[in-house]
């Protein structure tokens, strides 16, 4: 048997003084799965607004390099395309939503208005497909960190309502239960200690 739930007043202290750190543990946690809720709603919005934009960019973007590939020839194309340089202007950092780390992706976009290539030797056509593809490339980060934060915001949702459901289902009536049992065992010897005392009160009067 646990010795805390022997019916003392210090256990009946106890109990109670866990009842409401239980309580007020559940209420922290519905708090908390409520705001990574609205984060999470707030980032769905969010990357269906981009995956639209992606796909509006990527069609014209392929359009435009179509065109300059008949206007130029695939070959030629290809040639200014292995001009481009490696992408390495994406750094990623991190910041906290109630606990869960959100990775946060910085692309430094500065030299994304200089084509690696001379203008007198293409067509608009390369241009317009260059700052298609771009704004895909910039489109497509903003996209995979929303898309990881959401994955990672509704991780942390499910371990929180886990705990809350934890915490209102079994800890707290638990406790409720031991505070319920330990005050009727006290209230049930006070009544026999009164009753006793009135017993020998009655035979000391007689």
């Amino acid at each position: 048997m646990n010795p805390n739930t022997f019916p003392t007043k210090g256990n009946l202290i106890l109990a109670k003084n866990s009842l409401a750190l239980a309580k007020q543990g559940y209420e922290l946690m519905d708090k908390k799965r409520n705001i990574l809720i609205r984060e999470l709603m707030a980032l769905i919005d969010k990357a269906e607004d981009i995956q639209h934009e992606i796909n509006e960019t990527y069609t014209s973007a392929y359009q435009a390099l179509q065109k300059a590939n008949i206007q130029m020839g695939i070959n030629e194309v290809q040639k200014f395309a292995h001009a481009v340089p490696i992408e390495n202007s994406v750094t990623i950092k991190s910041r906290s939503i109630m606990g869960t780390e959100i990775p946060l992706v910085e692309y430094d976009d500065t030299g994304k208005n200089y084509p690696a290539y001379a203008f007198f030797s293409t067509r608009e056509s390369l241009d317009e497909a260059k700052a298609g593809f771009e704004k895909v490339k910039e489109l497509t980060i903003k996209l995979s960190m929303i898309e990881n934060s959401a994955y990672r915001l509704a991780y942390n949702i499910k371990k929180t309502q886990k705990r809350a459901n934890a915490l209102q289902n079994i800890t707290i009536p638990n406790y409720e239960t031991i505070t319920r049992d330990i005050t009727n065992a006290l209230e049930e010897k006070e009544r026999e200690e009164f009753t006793r005392l009135k017993v020998i009160k009655r035979m000391h009067s007689k």
